[in-house]
């Protein structure tokens, strides 16, 4: 037998099947992602976006819908430290904020403790308390609200029941604005239903280990509920103040668009409303809404830098 013989050839591997172009996964579904998010990025770009550098100019303007806007600098911004009416808002707005805001949380949170009881129709409850929240910004409940304040009004029907003669709330520059504070805490079933969320989320082993260390009712609340509803209220104080700096429709049905009397209910955003679509000074609007927006931003990041103080989580130790 011949060398050659015994060499025997290798075998060669066949070569691999030509791959096919497939289009990534991740590509079909980034598509197909798009395509959904489109009318929520153009009403994100045409409605928000575009208004909002279109004011920024408009701010540092002086427009009147009718003429081309002619650029005047800082003019507007100086011209609110001179503006009385300005100021006069300001007070107003901030005053609401501070008294309104609180009240209408403590009540809403009294509210949710009596109904974490677990009485019966439970639900029921809820959603009656819960209701003047969807009504309280309306324009009806506004007009049903003058109707009840009014000179003549239920209000004053019922004090009459007692030997109480009324006032006409809301042309007294005194109480009108008091009136309004009433009407927004009366909107407390947002922060009502939130705050009932956080308190079912409480375990009960922590109240069984206070009762053993003999605390009581108070006690409990006050060593218990409120430390670990801490993220609650910070999240419905955040809300309800961004919320009560932008009210508006209340103001404006109960004094007619005018913040009377005397200027007692004149919202910082009525006057930025009668600025803008009364008197056509869209230039100087424009300034107060970025003003606006500067403080809503500075007091919501202040409540955020003070929320490391008081707010507890539960996984901090």
């Amino acid at each position: 037998m011949t060398q050659d013989t015994l060499v025997r050839p290798v075998a060669q591997s066949p070569p691999p099947p030509p791959r096919r172009r497939r289009t990534p996964s991740f590509r079909r579904q980034g598509g197909a992602a798009h395509v959904f998010l489109l009318p929520f990025l153009l009403g994100l770009v045409l409605i928000t976006a575009v208004p909002l550098l279109a004011s920024l100019y408009l701010s540092f303007t002086d427009y009147d819908l009718l003429h081309d806007p002619e650029l005047v600098g800082l003019d507007n911004f100086r011209r609110m430290v001179e503006d009385e009416r300005f100021w006069a808002s300001v007070g107003v707005t901030l005053w609401y904020v501070l008294v309104s805001v609180p009240l209408q949380l403590g009540f809403a949170l009294l509210l949710a403790v009596l109904l974490d009881k677990g009485m019966r129709g439970l639900a029921l409850y809820r959603s009656a308390f819960y209701l003047p929240s969807l009504l309280g910004s309306s324009v009806a409940v506004a007009i049903l609200w003058r109707q009840l304040f009014g000179h003549e009004g239920l209000v004053n029907s019922l004090l009459g029941w007692f030997g109480v003669e009324g006032e006409s709330w809301l042309q007294n520059p005194d109480t009108a604005l008091s009136t309004l504070v009433v009407l927004n805490v009366w909107t407390f079933g947002s922060p009502m239903i939130i705050f009932l969320a956080g308190l079912r989320q409480i375990p009960e082993e922590l109240y069984e280990a206070a009762r053993v260390d003999g605390a009581g009712r108070v006690r409990q609340f006050w060593s218990v509920t409120v430390p670990l509803l801490t993220p609650i209220v910070f999240f419905n104080l955040v809300l309800q103040t961004i919320g009560a700096f932008q009210a508006f429709t209340q103001a404006h049905i109960i004094s007619g668009g005018q913040g009377g009397p005397l200027d007692s209910t004149l919202f910082y955003t009525l006057y930025l409303y009668q600025q803008g679509f009364q008197s056509f000074n869209m230039g100087y609007a424009s300034a107060m809404a970025w003003v606006l927006l500067l403080v809503i931003a500075l007091v919501t990041a202040g409540h955020f830098l003070l929320s490391r103080y008081w707010v507890f989580y539960g996984d901090e130790r």
